[in-house]
């Protein structure tokens, strides 16, 4: 008897995080997955996931200790804002 694996559309995309390094820069990055500690990335923190790249780049050069600039909707409505 033939199984069919059935697949969770949400699992299959990929996504846009932003990681946070302790000291440098923050760094974009895609993952089919939501990262998990088992992962082992090189990160303090992960933030995400972002619904536009633009979010996620203005969150990674604009993010740190910036009040303005706390959640994922903060990046979204930003960005937009600064790109028109």
């Amino acid at each position: 008897m033939a199984t069919t694996a059935l697949y969770n559309c949400e699992s299959l995309s990929i996504k846009t995080y932003v990681g946070v390094y302790p000291v440098g820069p923050w760094e974009v990055f895609d993952f089919d997955h939501v990262p998990a500690y088992k992962d082992r990335l090189p990160y303090i923190a992960i933030i995400g996931p972002f619904r536009t790249k633009r979010a996620a780049h203005y969150m990674a050069d604009h993010g740190r200790n910036n009040p303005h600039l706390q959640t994922v909707a903060d990046a979204e409505k930003l960005s937009k804002e600064a790109s028109v």
